[in-house]
């Protein structure tokens, strides 16, 4: 969200993200989701141009400490390039600013795509920059996406670059 604390006043967030040069499922996508908790939150996933409906949720098994990483499970769609699927993933995220003075934070984890029916290795670095912007690197276990993050109050907007060449952009609004 927005990284300024606001979050915990709003419920949903919509969100909506466009890819140029993607298969159906992945060229548009809409989610919804509802935070019952401040560690779960569930919603749907839609993507218009290929008829599909599959859940998401996200919850925090163990909160992050000082000394400790959080510990993540949820589930969404299968990763982008695949027509259809369900992905469910555990991960270790730590930020890792108060150790290392950098502003960086880091996971790891696994994710298990029904599409492919195989377990792969996730990964990813977030980098902070002044203000509200901040870069992702996410790896999905098969391609690298590099994200540039813009992030205001409740609102985030996203420039993507899947597999790093084709072009997308992302936007969200809680409320």
């Amino acid at each position: 969200m927005s990284g300024t604390g606001q979050q915990d006043e709003y419920k949903w967030t919509f969100g909506a993200r466009v890819i140029a040069n993607q298969i159906d499922r992945a060229k548009w996508r809409n989610t919804l989701t509802y935070r019952f908790h401040p560690r779960l939150t569930a919603g749907v996933e839609y993507n218009p141009l290929a008829g599909k409906v599959s859940p998401l949720a996200n919850f925090v098994a163990l909160t992050e400490t000082h000394k400790r990483p959080a510990v993540i499970v949820g589930t969404s769609s299968d990763r982008i390039g695949t027509p259809s699927g369900q992905s469910f993933y555990a991960t270790f995220s730590k930020n890792l600013k108060h150790a290392t003075k950098l502003p960086v934070a880091p996971y790891v984890g696994v994710a298990y795509g029904t599409y492919e029916d195989r377990l792969r290795v996730i990964g990813g670095l977030n980098v902070n920059y002044k203000d509200c912007w901040s870069s992702t690197i996410l790896f999905d276990g098969v391609r690298v996406h590099p994200l540039v993050n813009y992030a205001r109050g409740r609102h985030v907007v996203s420039l993507v670059m899947e597999r790093g060449r084709n072009p997308g952009a992302s936007y969200s609004i809680s409320f």
